[in-house]
C-alpha cells in the first residue's frame, strides 16, 4: 500500500530523535490524536479533558487521580511553533459564562500541551520522585483522516468509486447532471472545471448534513486558505480511455494527484505518523437518528479510519529509529448525556458492534482498543416520569433552539446491536419497529466547586484507557 510505504518512509529529522530520546529517558510525551466526523464533538472532549486534568476532582477512575499522585497539572506552550494552539481559554469561557454556548467545531488542526507532575507507585514510590509528563492533545477534522485513503487510489479508481456510491442519491442530483452534460474529452474551460467542483461540493456538504459520512476529499468541506485553488477545482468524471492532452479529465487528474501530494502527503507526515493514542469520536444517536443506510455509511467509515493507522505497541527501537505507531485507540460514542444511565450498555454495544472490524484488525496488529460512551459535558439531568401508566426514564435539558426546558425519550435502543447493524446491512431504508429521535440541548450552566472540572460521563475512563498506564 502505498500509505504503508510512506509511513516506514517517513524519517526523523535530528531534532525530532532528539525529542524522541528525551520522552524515552528523561520527560515523556505522549501525543493524542483527537478526531471524529462532524458534529461528534471534538472542540469540547478536548476542552473538557483539559480541564479536568487541571482540577481533578471529577476523575476518579483516572488512577493516578484517586491515589492522589498528581502534584500538578499546568498549560505549556506547545512544541510545534508552526501549528495553531487549541484555543482553549476561550472554549472554556463559552461553556462557563452565565449564557453558556457551544464552542465552534473544529476546522483545522491545532495543539495544545497540558504537563502534569506525577509521583510514581509501587515499589519506585520510595525511590524516585515526581517526574513530569508532558501530553500533547493533537485537534484535526475526522473529514482529513478519511483523505489517508485516497493515497492508494488513481484518480480513475476513485471517480468509479464515487460515481457509483452517490448514483442514487438525492444530494447528487445537480452535480450528476452537470457531468450528464458535461464532455471529459473536451478542451479544458476553467469555468466549467470550477461548476464542476463547486457542484461537487455541495453534494458532500448535503450529504454530509444527511448523515453520510464517506465525503471524501475532505478539504472540500473544510477548504481554509485552500478555497479557490486548482488544487480543490476537480471532481470525479467518468473514465475516458485514452483522452487528449490538456482535456478536462486529464486537468481533472492532475489536480486530483496535486491533492495528494500537496495536501493529503504532507499532513500525514508532518502530524498523523507522529501519533501514538488515538481517540476516534462518534455521533453514534445522530447517525441512528438518520436510519439503516447512515449506520451502514457510519461501519464503514470507521473501518476505513482504521486503515488510516498503523496500530502497534512502540517498542524502544522502531520508537526511536522508524517513528511511532499508534498503541491505543478509542473509539468514544459522544452524548451518552442525551440518554438515561440505564440505556448507557446498548449504547456501548452498539458502538463496539459498529467497531468490531476495525478494532479486530487493531488488536491483531498488536495496538489496544476499546469503546465508550461518553458525554464530555453533561447538558441534562435524569428523571423517571409516568407514562401510560408505567415508568418512563427520561433526560432533562434546556432545548438549544427554543431555550426552553423540556424533558425527552429518544427511544428505547435494542439491547441486541444486530438488531440496528442487520437492518443497517440489508439496506432497510428505515427502521421497521422504532423511531429514534435526537434533541439539542443547550450546555448547562456551571457552578463548579474548587478542585472540579466541568461535569462529565465516563471522561475519567477514557483518559485511564489513553494515558493511565504512562502515568
Amino acid at each position: 500500500m502505498v500509505l504503508s510505504r510512506l509511513a516506514d518512509g517517513v524519517m526523523r529529522s535530528a531534532e525530532n530523535v532528539s525529542d524522541t530520546v528525551n520522552g524515552l529517558f528523561f520527560e515523556p510525551v505522549i501525543r493524542l490524536g483527537v478526531t471524529g466526523l462532524a458534529r461528534s464533538g471534538k472542540t469540547v472532549f478536548i476542552t473538557s479533558l483539559v480541564a479536568n486534568l487541571l482540577n481533578s476532582g471529577r476523575m476518579p477512575h483516572l488512577l493516578a487521580a484517586k491515589e492522589g499522585r498528581i502534584d500538578a497539572a499546568f498549560l505549556q506552550p506547545q512544541p510545534d511553533d508552526t501549528v495553531p494552539r487549541f484555543d482553549y481559554e476561550a472554549h472554556l469561557s463559552a461553556l462557563s459564562s452565565s449564557t453558556p454556548t457551544w464552542p465552534d467545531s473544529t476546522r483545522a488542526i491545532s495543539e495544545l500541551r497540558v504537563s502534569l507532575r506525577v509521583r510514581p507507585n509501587g515499589l519506585l514510590a520510595g525511590l524516585q520522585g515526581p517526574r513530569t509528563i508532558h501530553i500533547d492533545i493533537v485537534d484535526y477534522p475526522g473529514e482529513w483522516l478519511l483523505d489517508l485513503a485516497l493515497l492508494d487510489l488513481s484518480y480513475g479508481e476513485w471517480s468509479t468509486q464515487v460515481l457509483d456510491r452517490i448514483a442514487d442519491r438525492s444530494q447528487a442530483k445537480d452535480y450528476l447532471a452537470r457531468v450528464q452534460n458535461t464532455d471529459p474529452e473536451a478542451k479544458l474551460d476553467e469555468p466549467v472545471a470550477q461548476a464542476l467542483a463547486a457542484d461537487f461540493a455541495g453534494y458532500l456538504n448535503a450529504a454530509r448534513d444527511d448523515g453520510f459520512y464517506d465525503c471524501t476529499p475532505g478539504r472540500f468541506l473544510l477548504p481554509g486558505d485552500l478555497a479557490g485553488s486548482p488544487v480543490l477545482t476537480f471532481a470525479p468524471l467518468p473514465t475516458a480511455g485514452n483522452a487528449p492532452r490538456k482535456s478536462l479529465i486529464r486537468e481533472m487528474e492532475r489536480r486530483y494527484e496535486a491533492y495528494k501530494s500537496q495536501v493529503v502527503k504532507p499532513f500525514f507526515r508532518d502530524h498523523f505518523s507522529r501519533i501514538d493514542r488515538q481517540v476516534v469520536l462518534v455521533d453514534v444517536l445522530g447517525a441512528i437518528h438518520n436510519g439503516p443506510r447512515a449506520v451502514e455509511d457510519m461501519r464503514g467509515a470507521m473501518t476505513e479510519i482504521l486503515s488510516s493507522f498503523r496500530p502497534g505497541r512502540n517498542a524502544f527501537l522502531s520508537k526511536l529509529l522508524l517513528g511511532k505507531r499508534v498503541e491505543k485507540i478509542l473509539f468514544a460514542a459522544t452524548k451518552a448525556d442525551h440518554l438515561h444511565h440505564a440505556q448507557h450498555p446498548q449504547m456501548t454495544a452498539i458502538m463496539e458492534a459498529l467497531t468490531r472490524d476495525a478494532r479486530d484488525k487493531a488488536r491483531f496488529a498488536g495496538a489496544q482498543t476499546s469503546a465508550l460512551s461518553i458525554a464530555a459535558l453533561r447538558a441534562t439531568t435524569e428523571d423517571t416520569m409516568t407514562h401510560d401508566g408505567a415508568p418512563l426514564n427520561v433526560v432533562r435539558g434546556t432545548l438549544l433552539d427554543s431555550g426552553k426546558q423540556a424533558a425527552f425519550y429518544p427511544g428505547d435502543l435494542p439491547k441486541a446491536p444486530n438488531h440496528l447493524l442487520g437492518a443497517a446491512r440489508e439496506g432497510a431504508e428505515v427502521w421497521l419497529d422504532q423511531d429514534y429521535q435526537v434533541m439539542r440541548f443547550s450546555p448547562a450552566r456551571l457552578s463548579l466547586n474548587p478542585g472540579d472540572g466541568p461535569p462529565h460521563i465516563w471522561m475519567d475512563r477514557a483518559a485511564q484507557f489513553l494515558i493511565g498506564d504512562r502515568l
